[in-house]
């Protein structure tokens, strides 16, 4: 007999469907996830710092336990707040929460009302005390600061969000910073959606250069970043902390007077039905600029085509060819990997409170969310998988079937016998309990 809650296929007529298989989840890899924030300080670091100017002194949920629980949502790909409520009594996410049940929709809503600004410079502190520690773990070589702006969606009238010319869509239109070495987000900001991209881009990289400046002395640090940051404040910045940097310039007349020479050594040098490429440099002061700085320059011919196509960087790199200069601009494409990245696999580019404080905050969570997927990624993934995304990631190892079992000592997660990737599962969780954090 086929119940309201059941249902038959036709394919086969013995088969019946139901959702009362007893106490299951589908997420069974965040089980690896919670380990290796109990190896990092994780949580710890996000108690630690959260403090909210909330005069709620009874709760079920404290704000830095549904935060967490955000960011667990986020990792497992459970990006709505609605979410939460189908999520509420869910063993796994109790048992990594440390919870007997999970806050609802309506107590996600009550802290995207409470928190602030300092909540979200607090959530900006906790990624920086928690990149020390991976830092500390494993010292980088170098340090790339590729920087850059991106869209975000807003539905409806939302506050902050504006109609952004070079997105055409009304939006947020946000700062991002990722080392451009390992994918870490070092820091992220909401901005308004009608602001220009380097719009308080100094205020944002200022206290990053300050900070690794002095705590990195021995190793080469450099900024990379698109013509839209091509601002003299930029440059200031990074010369006062002894940053290098390569930054595309928009074209103009005195540019192209500039590289005349090259091009006419190209043209003297070169088949006209071949590709042509020339590279060369020369010294360039623009009318707001404080004193001239090296530009690299990049003159291409197509094969085929009449037109040249100029490429202008200006650079504080003095060890560099003008060729090593170029590639080395050009592989900033990688950054467009990583916001990817983040919108695709954690929602960066989908803010959907009314306030904008709400949105500001929930960006916070998200890098943190992406953080603690890509410090797990790299320190404890075997080498052939380190390069997977989150959306593998989550096939691989996340939602995994398991049968939750409880008796008088132990809860017993018996995870799908037909799992494809037992061996992957167990070898990243013996990676990561041997990383010895703590």
């Amino acid at each position: 007999m086929v119940t309201i809650s059941e249902k038959k296929v036709n394919f086969k007529s013995n088969i019946r469907i139901n959702f009362n298989g007893g106490d299951l989840t589908s997420d069974s890899g965040l089980l690896i996830f919670k380990e290796f924030d109990n190896q990092i300080g994780f949580s710890q670091e996000i108690k630690n710092v959260l403090e909210f100017d909330d005069d709620v002194d009874h709760r079920l949920h404290e704000n830095e336990d549904v935060v967490l629980q955000r960011i667990y949502q986020n990792t497992a790909g459970y990006h709505a707040d609605d979410d939460a409520d189908d999520l509420r009594s869910d063993s796994l996410f109790q048992t990594v929460l440390n919870k007997e049940i999970l806050a609802s929709q309506p107590t996600i809503s009550r802290l995207n009302s409470c928190v602030n600004k300092e909540n979200m410079k607090q959530l900006q502190q906790v990624n920086f005390n928690l990149l020390d520690k991976i830092y500390e773990y494993e010292a980088p070589e170098e340090i790339i600061f590729d920087l850059d702006s991106t869209g975000c969606e807003t539905y409806g009238k939302q506050y902050g969000s504006d109609y952004n010319h070079h997105y055409k869509a009304n939006g947020y239109h946000p700062l991002l910073m990722f080392d451009g070495v390992t994918g870490d987000l070092i820091k992220a900001e909401l901005r308004s959606g009608n602001v220009y991209t380097s719009r308080g881009a100094v205020r944002f990289i200022g206290p990053v250069f300050k900070k690794y400046s002095k705590k990195f002395k021995e190793i080469p640090l450099c900024l990379r970043a698109d013509s839209g940051f091509a601002t003299p404040g930029i440059y200031r910045m990074a010369e006062e902390h002894n940053i290098s940097y390569a930054i595309r310039l928009k074209a103009n007349a005195k540019l192209y007077d500039l590289a005349e020479p090259l091009l006419e050594k190209l043209n003297r040098n070169s088949e006209t039905s071949e590709k042509q490429v020339i590279y060369g440099e020369f010294n360039y002061q623009a009318g707001s600029w404080d004193k001239s700085r090296r530009v690299v320059v990049k003159i291409e011919k197509p094969a085929g085509q009449l037109v040249y196509n100029h490429t202008f960087i200006v650079t504080g790199i003095k060890d560099k060819s003008p060729r090593e200069i170029v590639k080395f601009y050009c592989q900033r494409g990688t950054m467009e990997n990583f916001i990817k990245e983040g919108k695709r696999g954690f929602a960066f580019g989908k803010m959907s409170s009314s306030e904008y404080q709400a949105n500001a905050n929930k960006l916070q969570q998200m890098m943190l969310a992406y953080n603690l997927n890509n410090w797990l990624r790299r320190l404890c993934f075997p080498k052939a998988n380190q390069s997977d995304r989150i959306g593998t990631i989550r096939t691989k190892l996340i939602k995994i079937a398991a049968r939750i079992v409880k008796t008088g000592r132990y809860i017993y997660y018996k995870l799908a016998e037909g799992c494809p990737n037992k061996e992957l599962f167990f070898k990243v969780l013996d990676n990561i309990q041997g990383l010895g954090f703590i």
